[in-house]
């Protein structure tokens, strides 16, 4: 096991609270979890902000359908005066966050910052993350997944 619940939990602490420390006081904040993992990270952090702000935080989910020429569906609307933090579970090449990044960027939105809960340091892609819960160093064939077991997370390797 890679990260326990615990830990999982810990990191998302550790996420929430550099999210209010890099956000103005009159910024409002969107978190924007990737599906399925990635919105679960999510709406981990946004109970964390909740519980040590007062800053107003709206979710949303995002998907890429993978088997129909990653195609996105996002059906959420909102003004460009959002702080927007996507955030996916784990940053294996960087394609998910890459398509990801550049909707948002093709639809106009600059206030994008990226969140990963692991990054592999194996990226194909042109991606910045800007904050991040651990490096985890692996073999690139190595698949890093995180597990979902009544409600409670946990990170491991296969």
């Amino acid at each position: 096991m890679v990260l326990d619940n615990d830990k999982i939990l810990r990191i998302c602490n550790r996420l929430a609270c550099q999210i209010v420390e890099e956000t103005d006081v009159s910024k409002k904040i969107i978190l924007i979890g990737i599906k399925e993992k990635g919105f679960e990270i999510a709406k981990l952090i946004q109970k964390k902000i909740k519980f040590f702000s007062n800053k107003k935080v709206k979710l949303c989910s995002i998907k890429i359908e993978k088997k129909n020429n990653n195609k996105i569906k996002f059906e959420h609307k909102f003004s460009n005066d959002y702080l927007i933090f996507i955030i996916d579970d784990v940053l294996n090449t960087g394609k998910t966050l890459f398509k990801c990044v550049n909707y948002f960027f093709n639809a106009g939105y600059v206030n994008i910052k990226t969140i990963v809960l692991i990054d592999r340091d194996h990226k194909k892609y042109p991606v910045n993350v800007d904050i991040k819960g651990v490096s985890l160093s692996t073999n690139f064939e190595d698949t890093v997944k995180i597990i979902s077991d009544n409600k409670k997370l946990r990170a491991i390797l296969v």
